[in-house]
This record gives structure tokens, sequence and C-alpha cells, in this order.
């Protein structure tokens, strides 16, 4: 196994999942890994296992509601509570700062980390999404998010993730979509296969609250890169974090960098030579 699995309790008593890649001691700062609205700590594994082979110890984590985290209450699914989640980690693990790689709405929880506890985000690479979102995009995503899916034969799943990725990972081939159902899905024991999360989660992805908190969320990303140095990866076909926004982002501080994935959309994979290599290259400079 190329990792350990590990348990710690929220605040309101939610036992909630990590996956711990363990590195060598004394390799730079450990990485925390925050997934998407409907994802988990399997989309970091290839990521995470590249990580830990360079020295550092990589936590993925499973947010409140999907995989292997207990589910919550429908009201406590926000990035505000996601953060404190991830800050009683860190206390569990007695991490004091440490690296944060976050990919969409794990974008929005490494923001709020930074805001709760200053200097918890030594450094942060920010995966296609920002202090805003278009009501289109969201959208999008409502069309499949969250929206009842019966258990299926493994064929049928497939053809689920292929259907819905098709456009974001246009380069994907049937073996990427395989293991994108054994990321997405876990098989019941009457052998069919169910997507790994609460469809609760979505109840909280509000457009209008989302554009009332706007001023929030570039207060809290202002405060981020003041603070630390960030890599903000953008998908060159995302509609999520478009090319005007990402500039915008950019001019905020010397402290961010910009790198456009090419042939990808919301979000990168991580998987990407592009991607990789940008995050090679900033882990290595930022401690």
């Amino acid at each position: 196994m190329s990792h350990q699995d590990i348990y710690w309790h929220s605040s309101d008593g939610l036992r909630l999942h990590a996956r711990d890649y363990a590195g060598s001691i004394g390799r730079g700062l450990p990485v925390i890994c925050i997934p998407g609205l409907t994802r988990n700590s399997g989309d970091f594994d290839e990521l995470a296992q590249w990580i830990s082979a360079r020295g550092r110890r990589v936590l993925a984590l499973d947010l409140r509601g999907r995989a292997g985290s207990d589910h919550g209450k429908p009201s406590r699914y926000r990035p505000p509570v996601y953060a404190d989640d991830v800050l009683a980690l860190m206390r569990e693990q007695s991490i004091t700062r440490a690296v944060f790689i976050g990919t969409s709405l794990g974008v929005l929880v490494t923001m709020t980390v930074a805001t709760k506890q200053r200097g918890a985000v030594a450094s942060a690479v920010l995966n296609d999404a920002g202090p805003e979102v278009s009501r289109e995009a969201l959208d999008r995503i409502a069309a499949y998010a969250g929206k009842p899916v019966a258990p299926m034969h493994r064929e049928a799943a497939v053809t689920y993730v292929q259907r819905i990725g098709q456009s974001v990972y246009p380069r994907h081939g049937q073996a990427d979509w395989e293991a994108s159902v054994d990321r997405m899905f876990r098989q019941g024991d009457d052998g069919l296969w169910v997507l790994d999360y609460d469809p609760a989660i979505v109840r909280t992805i509000n457009p209008w609250m989302l554009r009332l908190v706007r001023p929030l969320l570039w207060r809290a990303f202002r405060t981020l890169v003041k603070g630390a140095p960030t890599l903000l990866l953008r998908g060159e076909t995302s509609d999520i974090l478009t090319r005007e926004l990402a500039k915008r982002m950019a001019a905020v501080s010397p402290n961010v960098q910009l790198v456009e994935v090419p042939q990808v959309g919301h979000a990168p994979s991580l998987s990407e030579v592009e991607s990789r290599e940008a995050i090679g290259a900033f882990l290595e400079r930022v401690d």
C-alpha cells in the first residue's frame, strides 16, 4: 500500500478520513491536498506518491460527506466548516504549517484556512478556481452534481464518467475513464457501483450566495497570497477559472505565479506533464 489511512474527529463529532503518504523525515513541509466538490482523496493518489517519493509527507483529505469520511448535516457542508476540519487534522498531527494543494472547492477551503489561522498555509497550489464563478459554470455542474444516480454495473459507470468528463479531458483514453470510476465510485455488497459522496453536499452551492460572499472571497485570496507563495493553475478551456479572472488574481501580488495547462478544462487532474512540472518546480523553492 502506498499510503496509510488515518482518522480524526471534527468539533461536531464526525469521524473524518485522510490518506497519509509518509515521505522522508526532514525533507520540507508536509503537503495537505483538498479535493473538489464531489471528489475525494483518491484524486491525489498519483501526485501524492510522486511528492512523497521526493521526501515530503502528504495528507490527502476526504472532506465530510465524501468517501471515507462521515456524512454530516447538510447545513454544515460549507468552506468555513471544512476549514475547521482541516485545522483539527493539523492539530491532531502536530502540523503547524503546510503546503496546501486545493482543487476547485479545495481552493476556497485553502483560502479560508489562511484567514482562520495565520501562517497555517505556508504556500499554496490553487487548482482552477478563485473568488468568483459564473452562473453558467455553476449551472453546468448542477446538471449532474448531487443528482440521483442509481447503482450501476461498472460498464455503465465508465460510460457515466466519460459522458460528464469528455469535454474536460479530451486526451483521456479508456484506461483513464476506468481509473476515474475507481476514484469517484464505490462498489456495494451487491457488486453495483454508486457515487461516493452525500448528494446533500451540493445544496449549499447557491449562485446568489456565492455572489454575496464574493468580496469576502477576494479578501480571503488577498490574505492568502500576501503571506504565502502561490501557484495558480488554470485549465486552458476552464469555465470555472476564466482566463480574465486568472489574470486578475495573478495581478494581486508578485507572490502569484500563473500556469495554464493546455487541452484541459475544469479542473486539471494534476497528472498532466505541465501540471507536474509546475508543481515540482514550485515545491523546490517554497521552503
